[in-house]
């Protein structure tokens, strides 16, 4: 029976001590503590002890209960605010993308007033003798259209047609190239940053179709 006593008495002065050190933290006071709460426990009978001991264990299982349940609360409010600033961030960025895609359709917009200014100045300049002075204000207006952002696209001939950046105003027949070979640019495509403003106009190549009556007559005659 005093085994069993002083096994309670070991276990009440411990759960005890754990108690005033979170509590309190001082290593002093808590030993302090424990000695006058071991003083008041010797006064009591067993039951009383085993009675203290349940009501002290009730009460700290209670506290990890707590203790549990404000670690999944913190978890949770740190969860909800990394997904709040998350969808804030996501929020600003979609803004920023939409200013600047309104701020360069509306630069285009403008731009596009001023292409036939510059086709224009690409047939006077073809298409004149002397054209020193007209290539001057060309090359004003060209560092003009550049500090803007604006890019004439380079097409080459005999390049494969590409609708990303093209567009086929008709085809000609030419069974020396591939189909949709660009043999002419008829009007050049310009491009605002990585914007598409205008389509290059083109025409590409088509190869003649031979019908059956032409192919089997050429049989017949490669066979002679």
């Amino acid at each position: 029976m005093n085994e069993s006593f002083n096994t309670i008495l070991l276990r009440l002065n411990m759960t005890d001590e754990d108690s005033s050190k979170s509590k309190d933290k001082q290593e002093n006071s808590n030993i302090s503590t424990s000695l006058e709460k071991k003083e008041q426990y010797n006064d009591l009978s067993e039951e009383k002890l085993i009675e203290k001991l349940l009501d002290t264990d009730k009460k700290l299982s209670l506290a990890k209960k707590e203790l549990i349940q404000s670690k999944e609360e913190k978890k949770n409010w740190q969860e909800k605010y990394t997904r709040l600033q998350a969808e804030f961030e996501n929020t600003q960025k979609r803004w920023e993308k939409s200013k600047d895609q309104l701020k360069n359709q509306s630069k285009g917009n403008i731009i596009k007033n001023f292409l036939p200014l510059y086709d224009s100045f690409k047939h006077a300049l073809k298409n004149e003798a002397e054209h020193h002075i007209l290539e001057q204000f060309f090359k004003q207006f060209m560092n003009i259209l550049k500090n803007l952002g604006v890019e004439i696209m380079i097409i080459n001939e005999k390049e494969i047609f590409d609708y990303n950046k093209h567009e086929a105003i008709t085809t000609m027949q030419n069974n020396d190239l591939p189909n949709n070979t660009i043999i002419e640019v008829i009007q050049d495509g310009i491009k605002l940053d990585k914007d598409i403003l205008r389509y290059a106009k083109v025409i590409v190549s088509q190869k003649q179709k031979l019908n059956n009556n032409n192919e089997s007559s050429k049989e017949e005659q490669l066979k002679e």
